[in-house]
């Protein structure tokens, strides 16, 4: 049986697609590398078994903390040699971030092949400084190749949840009325939710239906009430409220942007204006470009704004099934598939 390490960690946006593809490989025997107290601690442990290492963010150049961090990158990477001789892995799976690094780095030195995806249009550092050294790079989006000169790349999408593909019709929200949802990806998003209540009492006068999903840090959550306005802080059956959605309001996040193209929902988005190297600005162009999404800044984003946006689409139904077609035309349905493909033809040699 094939042994495969995965390290993701963080993110929706880095564990969701790793999950989806070790439920690709039902024949492997998986192990986890995470981070103590982040998102995979919630949703690994039921299915595989999880070791952690404790690692903080890489440095973008020198400063006090330069030293801590590469301290802890040494001792993770050789925790997590350690990990790979004794249990005699086969390869190694990472979807990128700062958990990449000593995932790379120990199995490198062991001679271990390693597949990295990675998610965005412009990649991430780790991507960047170590794609080298993995035997193949999946990439979710072609444009991707330009930044990584001598890298063996391969596009593939971005895997997404299985509840994706298998999703059940939430029986909350009636079949007819306009639905709008807003999403801030896994983390949830303060200064969008803020514009976003500003909006709410409006578009409630309209008779649609709002769906917010929060995120857990939003100290303001439940300061508003309406029978149509349905507000969480994370909602586990997304697939399904996203289905009945004729317009989302969202990050850019890549995980965030392949559901939606899976499920072509029009979109206005915003992109989380620090992220790392405003990454999320070259995915929401692509779409953009596409005719896929209305993408609207956050630096000059008023309630106002952002209300003329989303009424403009709304009063114009055919322009809504444009951009619905647009985005169907950027999905990649099997790219959970096609990563393990390429794992599983690593393993035959």
């Amino acid at each position: 049986m094939s042994k495969l390490l995965i390290a993701a960690s963080g993110t929706g946006g880095h564990v969701f697609p790793a999950l989806a593809v070790a439920q690709a490989l039902p024949d492997w025997q998986i192990t986890w590398l995470g981070v103590p107290e982040r998102l995979e601690n919630q949703l690994v442990p039921p299915h595989y078994p999880l070791q952690q290492v404790r690692l903080s963010g890489l440095p973008g150049g020198l400063n006090g903390g330069t030293v801590r961090v590469l301290g802890e990158l040494l001792v993770a990477t050789w925790r997590v040699r350690r990990w790979l001789q004794a249990g005699h892995f086969d390869q190694v799976f990472t979807t990128g971030g700062y958990i990449a690094a000593p995932a790379i780095l120990a199995a490198r030195s062991l001679g271990l092949p390693v597949v990295l995806h990675e998610a965005n249009a412009l990649p991430g550092k780790v991507t960047r400084w170590l794609g080298r050294q993995c035997a193949v790079v999946a990439l979710g989006f072609a444009e991707a190749q330009r930044h990584l000169p001598g890298v063996k790349t391969v596009v593939v999408g971005t895997p997404v949840r299985p509840d994706f593909r298998e999703m059940q019709p939430t029986a909350t929200l009636p079949a007819e009325g306009f639905v709008v949802l807003i999403t801030g990806g896994s983390q949830g998003a303060v200064s969008l939710n803020r514009r976003v209540r500003a909006c709410v009492p409006t578009w409630l006068e309209r008779g649609w239906w709002v769906v917010h999903q929060t995120g857990d840090q939003d100290p303001e959550r439940g300061s508003f009430t309406h029978s149509r306005y349905i507000e969480r802080a994370f909602f586990p059956d997304m697939a399904a409220w996203l289905a009945r959605a004729q317009l989302v309001i969202a990050r850019a996040g890549a995980g965030t942007l392949t559901e939606l193209a899976l499920l072509q929902k029009p979109a206005i988005l915003i992109p989380y204006p620090w992220a790392a190297e405003n990454h999320q600005q070259y995915n929401a162009d692509i779409f953009a470009q596409r005719g896929a999404a209305l993408v609207m800044s956050q630096a000059d984003l008023t309630a106002a704004k952002l209300d003329a946006g989303v009424t403009a689409l709304a009063g114009h139904p055919e322009r809504l099934a444009r951009m619905a077609q647009a985005m169907g035309t950027l999905a990649v349905p099997d790219s959970a598939q096609r990563v393990a493909q390429v794992l599983q033809q690593l393993q035959a040699g």
